[in-house]
């Protein structure tokens, strides 16, 4: 699979000069947006649903379908917003498309206004990403230059955009489509109780559809190539369960952790944690052995190494406890990694980034990083690993207690780690073994 697939998403990473027009043009840009521009919006939204898309920034929900929530001949505004946050650790995938190659991604936010009647789009990016911002305003005015933004777009009378490129703090919460709202008017960055969804009361409580970067470059590539190309990559539709929709197109992994070569790859949909590893990332570093993964993302969970032939897919994963595929993020775990430092990580990091508006996830998160820095210093107990367990399963948007799915993703490793490595943290219990912590024996030391 890692030589007989042509990458498409990165076919203009490593050229010359990618981020500009003039390059992007002689490959071939552009070229979708002049067959969307001939047909009614109505047929490209069509096209985008039969092509079997579904979201690239970790819910996969089928992208053709959200553009149909819009409420049909609204006489108001109509805003696009693409989620550039990009705030899951482990994931990179957007970044290099906004470094390297932003006119695929604008193409595809052109072509995805014109289905959906949008005449403003917002481009959220995480402040951290400097020169993303800077390739993207630069595409984006050469874009004006050429007629394919502003008005009467390529001479389709009627069809106008403007896209603003708009900086967020740098917060995890604002990755969730509400938050991110929020924090695009100017406030603080709560998600909303839904419904109302988005697509019916959005940005300035108007209708509002949310993508991701890199569901935006797949958009570019189902109206350049077809909906039959874009069905013919990754894992198809169980035709024994009609409400399987499969997992298709190509897809942008990212590989980190304890590997010889972390970078980003482009597979079809459905290539295994092994041969993602083996084939791709070289290998588990240092001549070590893996003992888990995380498959998809920080909040996705933890797989075993017995696990790595699961296909990463929007439904393999969670037939092996997995929250799901995630942002295709994953993360390499060594066997002489120490799986309660890993877990520890993990809960700071949610503990930290939890918005604090619901109380399971404001204290729950807390909680549990409380217990797991008490399990590093050599004081755990074995009881301890039930209330992890317990509280693990008391939060989120599963069990219907808060209002995003920030706890879910919390969860779902401690509940993982309970179910796959208690036997490691009991032995830690038991011998009393406490973690090397670096950074706490300096701060001690001062």
């Amino acid at each position: 699979m890692a030589t007989s697939f042509e990458p498409v998403l990165l076919r203009n990473v490593g050229v010359k000069d990618s981020h500009t027009l003039k390059v992007y043009r002689a490959r071939g840009g552009y070229e979708g947006l002049q067959k969307a521009l001939a047909l009614p919006p109505g047929d490209v939204v069509a096209r985008v649903k039969d092509s079997g898309l579904r979201g690239r920034g970790g819910a996969g929900f089928p992208t053709g379908v959200k553009w149909t929530f819009l409420p049909k001949d609204h006489p108001g505004p109509i805003y696009m917003c693409i989620n550039a946050d990009e705030s899951e650790p482990g994931t990179f995938n957007n970044r290099i498309l906004m470094e390297d190659d932003p006119h695929q991604v604008i193409e595809g936010i052109i072509i995805s206004s014109y289905a959906t009647k949008a005449a403003t789009a917002y481009l959220y990016i995480r402040v951290e990403y400097g020169l993303s911002f800077r390739r993207l305003q630069s595409a984006i005015d050469e874009c004006y230059e050429a007629g394919l933004l502003g008005k009467n777009i390529q001479g389709k009378q009627g069809f106008h955009l403007d896209i603003h490129l708009h900086r967020g703090a740098g917060a995890y919460i604002c990755g969730e489509e509400t938050g991110l709202i929020e924090s695009l008017e100017g406030k603080r960055a709560w998600p909303r109780i839904k419904p109302p969804f988005p697509a019916i009361e959005g940005v300035f409580r108007k209708p509002t559809i949310v993508n991701n970067i890199e569901t935006m470059a797949c958009v570019t590539h189902i109206l350049d190539r077809g909906v039959d190309w874009f069905r013919s990559i990754g894992v198809p539709p169980d035709p024994s369960n009609p409400r399987d929709i499969g997992s298709l197109g190509p897809k942008l992994y990212c590989v980190s952790g304890h590997v010889n070569k972390p970078g980003c790859y482009e597979a079809p949909l459905g290539i295994t944690v092994r041969e993602l590893i083996d084939d791709f990332a070289g290998g588990v570093w240092k001549g070590r052995k893996a003992k888990a993964c995380i498959p998809g993302g920080l909040s996705m969970g933890f797989l075993t190494e017995a696990e790595f032939d699961t296909r990463l897919d929007f439904n393999e994963l969670q037939k092996k406890g997995c929250l799901g595929l995630g942002t295709a993020a994953v993360i390499v775990i060594d066997d002489q990694t120490s799986m309660i430092d890993v877990l520890y990580n993990s809960c700071r990091f949610f503990s930290h980034e939890s918005c604090g508006q619901c109380t399971p996830c404001r204290e729950g998160t807390a909680w549990m990083t409380k217990i797991l820095a008490r399990m590093r210093r050599g004081q755990g107990e074995l009881s301890d690993l039930d209330q992890l367990a317990e509280i693990g399963g008391g939060i989120g948007l599963t069990p219907g207690t808060t209002i995003c799915g920030l706890a879910d993703g919390a969860a779902w490793p401690v509940k993982n780690a309970m179910q796959k490595f208690r036997p490691e943290f009991e032995e830690w219990i038991r011998s009393g073994r406490r973690s090397e912590d670096p950074l706490g024996e300096l701060l001690a030391h001062h």
